[in-house]
């Protein structure tokens, strides 16, 4: 009987060292596999990634965000690069925690206040981490380089467009957002540009409001400037001071698309087609099909594709050789019924 005992232990034994020298092969294999996997050059098979990028925006994920966000993964799918996406909202703590984060830069839309944005930056600056700044331009005695437009052309544009649609003195409301906190970080700016391109033409101050990040705030404030006599909470103080009544407002500008495309129905909805024009923001299907039946006279476009793109090369060029642009300029383009239908050139 001890014998047969002895036996089945010699057999366990046995089968529990082969069955170990197995699982210790198939780790090895599965080891030197996915060493293999992480040193091989781009010939190889997957490259290597070379970089590790953090982009930081507002959690508003509206087309013009997307955008940057998918010119910032195509940069990086060709320069061998990873983009993670973040929340810039102070709340999440996520822009403070970036310094600990050990990537190797950081790309920042701020649209905080200047101040907090500053001392954010300069704390990654501290921990000597790339930073480019993105559609807000952060003020600053060593500036960041940034990549978007100068609002001051893109209020010069606006101006010069609101003249080219109206013959008779314009009465003009520039609706910035909270969705759009690039432009509405540099409102002043905007309205410098616009009056200088009107000049004279402007026969009152302009009227600025706001709108938050609800899609249909627009449609409300349309329908309380128009149709109601509450007053506008929403109304900011302009560089040019004095405010004018709704009755006499020919042109309204906006600065965000999903409120030009929910302005636009409210317009047809008022019957206002035609006694108010719209300068729209944004090349959204809708917003084109509008501008193709006039609600719209016509809309500023800004490539977000090209911003989240020359970013990340920027970013790219600072690791490599620590020098890049100052500033890159990606422009402003018109779009109109002319132009959509083929017989106007790109403005």
């Amino acid at each position: 009987m001890a014998g047969y005992t002895s036996g089945v232990k010699y057999i366990l034994r046995t089968l529990i060292i082969c069955f170990g020298l197995l699982s210790l092969g198939t780790f090895l294999g599965s080891f030197f596999l996915a060493r293999r996997l992480y040193i091989s050059s781009p010939g190889d098979g997957a490259p290597t990634v070379n970089y590790h990028f953090s982009l930081y925006l507002p959690d508003n994920r509206n087309s013009f965000f997307t955008g940057i966000i998918q010119g910032a993964e195509l940069a990086a799918s060709e320069l061998n690069a990873a983009v993670s996406i973040h929340s810039i909202d102070p709340v999440k703590n996520e822009l403070e925690m970036a310094s600990y984060t050990g990537v190797d830069g950081v790309i920042v839309c701020p649209y905080l206040e200047d101040a907090l944005a500053r001392r954010q930056l300069n704390r990654l600056g501290f921990h000597e981490i790339p930073v480019v700044i993105i559609n807000h331009n952060v003020p600053n005695d060593q500036p960041w380089p940034f990549i978007g437009t100068n609002n001051f052309e893109v209020g010069r544009r606006i101006g010069t467009m609101a003249g080219k649609i109206s013959d008779e003195p314009i009465r003009l409301v520039v609706v910035y957002s909270d969705k759009a906190p690039g432009i509405y970080g540099e409102r002043e700016l905007v309205e410098m540009g616009i009056t200088a391109a009107l000049g004279n033409r402007l026969a009152a101050p302009i009227m600025g409001l706001r709108t938050n990040l609800n899609s249909l705030d627009a449609e409300e404030l349309l329908y309380r400037l128009f149709r109601t006599n509450q007053p506008l909470p929403s109304a900011l103080p302009s560089v040019l001071s004095k405010e004018f009544s709704a009755a006499d407002i020919t042109t309204i500008v906006f600065t965000d698309s999903n409120d030009t495309i929910a302005a636009a129905q409210t317009l047809i909805d008022m019957n206002l087609v035609g006694r108010v024009r719209i300068i729209g923001f944004g090349a959204d299907p809708p917003i084109e099909d509008n501008i193709r039946k006039g609600v719209i006279a016509c809309s500023i476009v800004i490539n977000p594709e090209r911003i989240g793109y020359e970013a990340v090369r920027s970013l790219t060029a600072l690791r490599r050789t620590g020098y890049t642009s100052a500033s890159i300029d990606i422009g402003i383009e018109i779009i109109d019924k002319a132009r959509l239908s083929g017989q106007g050139s790109p403005q």
